[in-house]
């Protein structure tokens, strides 16, 4: 008999093939802390709230709708999720994975990752964007752990292009086209919900990470241990812990996003056309 997981993923396939119709979308985005204006920019959409979804992620984190919206943009069918798990919220990863799958399950086979998120570089400025070319996972945490769901992918997935290159080579080519600024980097993922210390910062400095937030990790594993293709981006927000003077929190994070929110959406918009 299926699991409940499996038996939850099945279900929100269905719920939401049937509420999209004739959308097909190839390509999902989980929009970041701020960066949920893009659904906005959809034509035709469909909005399904998380809460109609069984074994979805209950929201809550201020900027995180909890909604899929799916819908054409630029041309392109797309469908975008308002809102994640973070497991500063939870040791629970089976929402994250029910999101995530069931992308997978309703034929998506990209997922765009987006994130706010600390520089760590003082050249990567706030309100500019990080393409994100690897990962260090410094959460303490791996989402796979446990039983391995062998009906969605292998015991130990290989990480070697987490990020996938080809894509990467798209997303560059999309910012050229727009004249979008997009640095690229390692990016460090720390479990939170504090933001790191000045003492933290200088490690990920040394380690090799290049920004530094408490997401998209989990989410780039759990994809590609069910054979979707990852590419991303970070939205900078601040500058790491002793970096600058300002004072760090998540409102000050929201507010920042904005900064970068509109570059954000159109190299989305120029990358879809190119898949």
């Amino acid at each position: 008999m299926p699991s409940m997981h499996t038996q939850n993923v099945e279900c929100a396939r269905d719920i939401i093939l049937g509420k999209i119709g004739a959308h097909h979308p190839k390509v999902a985005v989980i929009l970041g802390s701020g960066l949920g204006g893009l659904s906005d920019r959809l034509k035709y959409p469909v909005s399904i709230p998380y809460r109609e979804l069984p074994g979805f992620p209950a929201m809550t984190v201020a900027g995180h709708r909890g909604e899929v919206v799916a819908g054409n943009l630029n041309g392109v069918e797309v469908i975008t999720l308002r809102g994640r798990t973070h497991f500063y919220e939870t040791d629970n990863a089976y929402p994250l994975k029910t999101m995530i799958r069931t992308m997978k399950a309703i034929g998506v086979e990209t997922l765009f990752l987006s994130n706010a998120a600390g520089s760590l570089r003082p050249e990567i400025k706030t309100g500019e964007l990080m393409m994100i070319t690897d990962h260090i996972n410094y959460m303490g945490f791996h989402p796979l752990v446990g039983p391995n769901d062998d009906i969605f992918g292998p015991r130990f997935p290989p990480m070697g292009d987490a990020w996938d290159p080809a894509l990467a080579k798209k997303l560059k080519e999309a910012a050229q086209q727009q004249g979008i600024p997009l640095h690229e980097g390692v990016y460090v993922a720390f479990r939170g919900p504090s933001f790191e210390t000045p003492a933290e910062i200088r490690m990920a400095q040394k380690m090799g990470g290049d920004a530094v937030g408490m997401s998209s990790v989990p989410d780039c594993i759990i994809a590609r241990h069910c054979g979707l293709k990852v590419v991303g981006c970070s939205c900078i927000t601040n500058m790491g812990a002793g970096l600058s003077d300002e004072k760090l929190s998540h409102e000050h994070t929201l507010e920042n996003a904005k900064r970068g929110a509109d570059n954000f959406e159109k190299l989305v918009a120029a990358f879809v056309t190119r898949l």
